[in-house]
């Protein structure tokens, strides 16, 4: 694991606070979700869940890139513990946003863009599932069937196929072959027994449990492709330092500071300000997800801006 530039340290001391924090208040929320009578308040609690869990998973994203804390084995154990909130696997997540990064605006990753040969109704439900939420179904879904399978994850990929290439399947479950199958169950496991310990512990309701998760779900896959969505076609430059409100921006940790993110990816969190280019385009993150709701463009050629 290489180590962020030295001008850059990780706040660890801050990032464990925070993660308490918000551990704390999305099981406060949950547990309004659940208790509360009147349905204007559990859906208020359920909205506050999607910020406060975005939180979890930001700290999670820093884990992945290994700038959460300075050592490895704490870095990898607070990783396991947001993700078990999301919930997913640490492992196949660090596994698969590398992979994004890797891929960025490729032809291996353009959602947002129609290609030749592309099956349209397969783009168009790919995309509208990140808009609505239905992304975010497929993690824990995917997690639990990987762990429990891990060859599943072959006979998925879809390897020299246009479904394969067009979703990103073909790169993405190619990397599921090469993790400890051990430490997927084992981390399957850790986020099973958070949730029904979350579930035991707090007496969720089922009704109160769907409302949270179903806020963060629309709130989190919202913002995952938003931040590349009609960017350059750069594996590095193909993202948005985008606009929102600073309470915003602090829930989420900067991570609408992705094409600094992209960019630099081993600088925490707290210091991506400093590499946001004032001069590059920053689109409002309101105007990117209002224009991705009339559905993928078709490529544009050479010499056409996107």
């Amino acid at each position: 694991m290489t180590r962020p530039p030295d001008d850059t340290p990780i706040p660890a001391t801050l990032n464990g606070v925070l993660l308490a924090g918000a551990l704390a208040g999305a099981m406060a929320f949950l547990w309004l979700a659940s208790h509360l009578e009147p349905l204007w308040a559990r859906l208020l609690a359920a909205f506050a869940f999607s910020y406060v869990n975005n939180t979890v998973f930001s700290l999670l994203h820093e884990a992945t890139h290994g700038v959460l804390h300075p050592s490895r084995r704490v870095n990898d154990a607070l990783g396991r513990l947001a993700a078990a909130f999301f919930p997913t696997l640490y492992t196949l997540q660090r596994a698969f946003h590398l992979t994004h990064h890797r891929d960025n605006r490729t032809p291996r990753e353009r959602f947002d863009y129609l290609q030749p040969g592309d099956n349209r109704f397969l783009k168009h439900a790919q995309w509208y599932s990140i808009l609505t939420g239905l992304y975010w179904a497929f993690v824990p879904v995917g997690a639990a069937a990987f762990a429990l399978f891990p060859g599943l994850a072959r006979r998925l990929q879809g390897k020299g196929t246009r479904y394969g290439a067009q979703t990103g399947a073909e790169s993405y479950f190619a990397r599921v072959e090469h993790l400890p199958p051990a430490t997927l169950r084992a981390e399957a496991l850790l986020a099973l027994g958070v949730q029904l310990g979350l579930v035991w512990g707090l007496g969720l309701t089922a009704s109160g449990w769907a409302l949270c998760y179903g806020a963060f779900a629309v709130n989190w896959s919202s913002l995952q492709y938003a931040d590349h969505a009609w960017s350059p076609l750069d594996v590095h430059e193909g993202a948005w330092d985008l606009r929102v409100s600073a309470p915003v921006r602090w829930l989420f940790l900067n991570y609408h500071y992705h094409r600094a993110h992209h960019r630099h990816p081993r600088v925490p969190w707290i210091h991506l300000g400093r590499y946001v280019d004032p001069a590059a385009p920053r689109p409002a993150f309101s105007q990117v997800w209002l224009s991705m709701w009339r559905g993928p463009r078709p490529l544009p050629g050479p010499g056409e801006r996107p």
